[in-house]
């Protein structure tokens, strides 16, 4: 790649549990009562660093503890996977970074997650706004390839006593942030298609045309009937809550150092990848390794499920490693 940009994505999980987390309140079960740090797990939300910006993806319930555990302070940017509240209940906690980073959250996800959250947090969208409420700049995404921009270059939130945030203008002006929804949003930045190819054949291309933006590909996939996305960074995919793929996605999964799979059970869900469906998923795939997040108590503690997966592995002659992920894992 061009000095100008690296490809070098290094991804954590912050949380890597169910929308009930593990342990789930009153269950006494052998994972739930494991001492292994590994399988106490957040709910499902992973942090990337790629292309010199700081990427979250997904804000659940656990959303400030997983900030606080990781030291986390700036994000440039949040991207949904769908709207679960598993997976955006944390969203009201943004505001701490508007008071510290004096900038909105710029959230990318689909229209029909922005619909969905204009009725779950009617008061981010309420006009004139309550003072204290988040500060959210939202970007609609698809399945098309989008850029990810750095969060400093937007412009500065100002606190105005008893009113709320303002952006100051370059002549010094202070205006209201918002005065109707559709000022909140605007389209994702495409990304230019010869980035794109050379993203997925592993080729070198002229880093300068991005202009500090990194490039992000969505993979659709499907949670029951619920249409949801995946992301791939650089040569890391991140893929949760699904339990199937469309054949035209698989194009965007070649050539991968890491992917990230979703199961919660041995048995068939209708909704997420049983046991079974993620080997496939993985061996379909052939990532160098495949890490199983979203991962339930029904599974036993971390060392046997290790112990497990090795020998199915070998059992089934899969080359893919596949492990499960835990919470603070890093991979790059």
């Amino acid at each position: 790649m061009s000095n100008e940009y690296s490809d070098g994505a290094r991804l954590t999980f912050l949380g890597t549990g169910t929308s009930l987390g593990v342990p789930i309140i009153g269950c006494h079960c052998g994972t739930c009562s494991s001492k292994d740090p590994r399988d106490k797990r957040f709910r499902a939300s992973v942090f990337v660093e790629y292309g010199g910006l700081k990427i979250l993806v997904d804000a659940g319930p656990d959303f400030r503890m997983q900030m606080l555990r990781a030291n986390l302070s700036h994000l440039d940017a949040i991207l949904l996977t769908h709207n679960h509240k598993d997976h955006t209940g944390g969203l009201d906690d943004v505001r701490a970074l508007n008071y510290i980073d004096r900038r909105a959250a710029e959230i990318y996800c689909e229209e029909n997650v922005l619909h969905d959250l204009i009725n779950e947090y009617p008061y981010v969208f309420s006009f004139p706004k309550y003072p204290g409420s988040p500060e959210w700049h939202l970007h609609m995404i698809d399945e098309k390839p989008f850029l990810v921009f750095p969060n400093a270059e937007d412009k500065e939130l100002i606190w105005v006593h008893d009113v709320g945030y303002h952006y100051r203008l370059a002549d010094g002006t202070l205006v209201p942030t918002a005065k109707k929804v559709e000022d909140m949003y605007d389209d994702a930045r495409g990304v230019p298609e010869n980035v794109v190819t050379s993203i997925l054949k592993d080729e070198d291309f002229d880093g300068s045309v991005l202009n500090g933006n990194a490039p992000v590909i969505p993979i659709r996939g499907l949670h029951d009937k619920l249409p949801v996305l995946g992301f791939r960074f650089g040569k890391i995919a991140y893929i949760t809550d699904m339990s199937s793929i469309p054949e035209s996605e698989f194009s965007k999964l070649h050539g991968l150092r890491h992917v990230t799979l979703n199961t919660v059970s041995y048995n068939k869900h209708h909704s997420h990848f049983s046991l079974d469906e993620a080997l496939e998923m993985a061996d379909r795939i052939g990532a160098e390794h495949t890490w199983l997040t979203h991962l339930s108590m029904s599974f036993p503690p971390y060392e046997q499920f290790a112990q497990q997966l090795r020998q199915l592995c070998h059992d089934r002659h899969i080359h893919s490693d596949i492990l499960p992920a835990y919470d603070g894992l890093m991979i790059s």
